[in-house]
């Protein structure tokens, strides 16, 4: 994040997610920064993102926010408010209360903009529907521009570049089976491409059980063992990212690393990587129930076996490595 001085118009941004939800806001991010070059933008989010919003290269200041009903602000009202958290009413509100001189975000009382229903209907994946909103109120977006550059001091890669088997998820439905993540792991793991296990603290013990179960030393969980800025290392050096529809899957499509991802409640055309990249989408639409809140596995996930990842895998052994930096930001 840039060092400037606060003497500049200011616009302040409200994304206060998770990690899949503000990559997918990233190009609307851009826009913003190439829209509004006099502002310091300030984007109230999880304080836990700040590794990935330093690499977007659009922000100038992280506001530590948990929600809408969290936001403070004790500096005079933004020129600019951009609700980016989602269609309200309680991210709005939460930006109403600044006073702010100019309001971007979708229609509601007080706001002018499109009706998220008809960009929705028209735009299905969520990076779309942002930089959709951004050009009704006149700001050109560009939804390809998600790439983020290399964390710095990434090393070159070389033989022993690892897979990283993902099996964790926020919600049960979004979680495949911990034995069908074991036997794709044991399949893949080999020394030119030895399998690790990624996770949070919580997933730990679910990562614990696929590795035992694959046949890995305990070494190979890195579940629990890696702050955001380690998990950008190793998703951006990676040979493969295998994953549920969670965030990891997302910073893989950011950092142009091959990947395959189960969809099971949630359709990949809403929240899937770009078509062009090195990734590969599963899941069964024609069985999918729909709710990515439910405990239980959506039977679209379930519907993907070992042997579609395994064979999605390698096609994607075939694939030209799509890496290309994001743009790199002007000097300011």
């Amino acid at each position: 994040m840039r060092e400037n001085g606060r003497d500049r118009p200011t616009a302040l941004v409200l994304r206060a997610l998770h990690l899949g939800d503000l990559l997918v806001a990233v190009p609307a991010l851009r826009a913003l920064r190439r829209a509004l070059p006099d502002h310091r933008i300030v984007l109230a989010t999880t304080p836990a993102l700040a590794p990935l919003v330093e690499l977007t290269g659009a922000v100038d200041e992280l506001l530590p926010t948990t929600g809408p009903d969290a936001l403070t602000w004790d500096r005079p009202s933004p020129d600019v408010a951009v609700n980016l958290h989602g269609r309200g009413p309680q991210s709005h509100h939460a930006l109403d209360a600044l006073s702010p001189r100019r309001r971007i975000g979708f229609r509601a009382p007080g706001w002018d903009g499109p009706e998220f229903d008809e960009v929705a209907e028209k735009h299905p994946h969520e990076r779309e529907r942002w930089c959709a909103m951004l050009a009704a109120h006149g700001i050109p977006a560009d939804p390809g521009d998600l790439r983020l550059p290399p964390p710095p001091g990434l090393p070159p890669r070389r033989c022993g570049t690892p897979v990283l088997v993902h099996p964790g998820a926020r919600y049960g439905s979004k979680r495949w089976p911990a034995r069908r993540f074991a036997e794709v792991a044991t399949a893949l793991n080999c020394p030119l491409t030895p399998v690790a296990i990624t996770g949070s603290a919580d997933e730990r013990d679910l990562a614990v059980a696929v590795a035992g179960a694959a046949g890995l030393a305990e070494s190979r969980v890195l579940a629990g063992r890696t702050d955001l800025a380690q998990l950008c290392a190793l998703v951006a050096g990676a040979a493969l990212v295998v994953s549920g529809d969670t965030g990891v899957a997302h910073l893989a499509a950011a950092f142009g690393t091959p990947s395959v991802t189960l969809f099971g409640p949630v359709d990949p055309a809403q929240w899937g990587p770009p078509a062009d990249g090195p990734h590969v989408t599963l899941g069964d639409a024609d069985v999918r129930r729909g709710d990515p809140f439910a405990d239980d596995p959506d039977p679209a996930l379930l519907a993907v076996g070992v042997g579609d990842v395994l064979r999605a895998a390698a096609r994607l052994r075939d694939h030209p490595r799509s890496r290309t930096p994001a743009r790199a930001p002007e000097a300011r």
